[in-house]
């Protein structure tokens, strides 16, 4: 089962959508209007994976016939997006920084968090936007100073392709506060959906992939984290509370446009970056001027 929304920036409902038995390549579309207002954290709270999963089974919700709406984020109004920063090993050597002992911790303004194919946006005045494919982990249960990492993923609801988007000047040169340069308008693209966790038989193998323009540019697996997403829920829920819907960008492989030899390929306006995650689904977004 795949959660996701559908509709216009602001007036998308929510789906569930399951295989279709005839044709695994394609998918039946239930319409959870009559379970919920929306894909948000109280949904989350009250058990809704589990609830429009029952519901689902026993025949109790409206197919759908939807073609060509916009997809919209499969979570609405995160309450916050913590990101991990240098956290798989190959992106840490390429970028020429040490391997961090604990996890770099940093946040994006929940805001940006749009659509899987609305465009990436270059900021006025942008001179280095980088992409970044992302392990997109949304919490369903609140975690608060949990125990250990083994207490970790019953805290999580689903994981979802996230985009990472970042402007590496505003980074690093516009006074050293890495948010400056991740929470430009449209700079998280997520989705398409959530697919709930009891369905993710192991988030450390799972491969992750980003070209732009036809050039492939990142290409690895979860499996080169420095810390686990476990670990990672588990590190986190130290210094704040995680509660549902919250999302949390797992960190991106080697591949981006900051660690390419001079001159770098960041992003230009008429670009099309393609990426996705095995089994979570694909995104695609043209690139435009803000």
């Amino acid at each position: 089962m795949q959660l996701l929304r559908l509709g216009e920036p602001g007036a998308e409902r929510p789906f569930a959508r399951t295989a279709n038995s005839a044709n695994s390549a394609e998918g039946v579309l239930h319409d959870l209007s009559p379970l919920t207002a929306d894909i948000d954290g109280a949904f989350l709270a009250s058990d809704g994976l589990a609830r429009a999963r029952a519901a689902v089974e026993a025949g109790e919700l409206p197919t759908a016939a939807v073609s060509g709406q916009r997809i919209g984020p499969p979570i609405a109004r995160p309450g916050k997006v913590v990101c991990v920063g240098l956290n798989y090993r190959r992106h840490a050597e390429e970028t020429g920084a040490p391997i961090p002992a604990e996890p770099v911790l940093f946040m994006k303004a929940p805001d940006v968090v749009v659509g899987p194919n609305d465009p990436v946006l270059i900021p006025r005045g942008s001179t280095a936007t980088d992409w970044e494919v992302e392990l997109g982990v949304v919490i369903g249960r609140t975690a608060r100073y949990l125990d250990s990492p083994a207490d970790a993923l019953a805290h999580v609801a689903g994981y979802a392709v996230s985009h990472d988007v970042t402007e590496r000047a505003y980074q690093f040169e516009r006074g050293g506060t890495w948010d400056k340069g991740k929470s430009c308008e449209n700079f998280n693209p997520l989705g398409p959906w959530l697919v709930p966790a009891d369905e993710v038989p192991d988030p450390q193998d799972l491969a992750l992939s980003l070209s732009v323009n036809g050039v492939v540019r990142q290409r690895s697996t979860t499996k080169d984290m420095i810390f686990t997403v476990a670990e990672v829920v588990h590190y986190i829920s130290q210094f704040m509370v995680l509660r549902p819907g919250d999302l949390i960008n797992t960190g991106t492989p080697e591949g981006v446009a900051l660690g390419q030899p001079e001159p770098k390929p960041y992003l230009r306006t008429g670009d099309v970056v393609e990426l996705g995650i095995d089994g979570l689904g694909t995104q695609r977004q043209a690139v435009e001027p803000a």
